[in-house]
């Protein structure tokens, strides 16, 4: 069966086109139906339209509640028949009403080894902190932030020269490697037997 995944995104879309390079290449057994994006001025529209996916904005400043704009969202992944959401890079806190219509079916990509230096500015936390190692997560959406099922991590060490830029491009080079992969095994678990 392939699966229809929607993507939602705010920024430049690298991981969106990560994912689509590994539908490209048979690692991932899905389709990418959509992209909505919430930022007007986001890049992720370009690389959709350039990779021939469909890219709808769903500006959240339309919306008088989270609620509101989560139920524009439902109905666009519901034109599209999605039934995987990936979030990659969608700076928007989620509400139950998404949860509950993709129960378990949205996954999420953050700049820390979960569960430390949850919400935004999670590089610039780490620095502030002092760790020797940083790295990225992806999980399963919750309604906490950042706090649901892990499914994969990869760590990056920390350089006593690293900038919150220097050490979010080497952690990005990680994200754009466990997204597909995290994405391919919650598609098609590795049996244990």
């Amino acid at each position: 069966m392939l699966n229809y995944l929607g993507i939602l995104a705010s920024g430049s879309g690298s991981n969106m086109e990560a994912i689509a390079n590994a539908i490209s290449n048979k690692e991932i057994n899905a389709q990418i139906r959509v992209v909505i994006y919430n930022n007007p001025d986001a890049k992720v529209k370009e690389r959709a339209e350039r990779l021939g996916i469909p890219a709808v904005l769903i500006n959240h400043r339309d919306y008088k509640s989270r609620e509101d704009l989560d139920r524009a969202i439902i109905q666009t992944l519901n034109e599209y028949q999605v039934n995987l959401v990936i979030m990659a890079g969608w700076m928007r806190v989620v509400t139950q009403v998404l949860i509950d219509a993709f129960s378990d079916r949205i996954l999420n990509i953050h700049p820390s080894l979960l569960p430390s230096f949850r919400g935004t500015h999670a590089i610039d936390q780490a620095l502030n902190y002092g760790v020797k190692i940083a790295g990225c997560t992806v999980h399963i959406v919750s309604l906490e932030v950042d706090s649901g099922k892990i499914l994969e991590q990869a760590a990056v060490p920390v350089l006593t020269s690293d900038t919150v830029e220097s050490l979010q491009q080497r952690i990005q080079v990680q994200e754009h490697i466990i997204y597909p992969k995290a994405i391919a095994n919650f598609l098609a678990p590795v049996s244990n037997t």
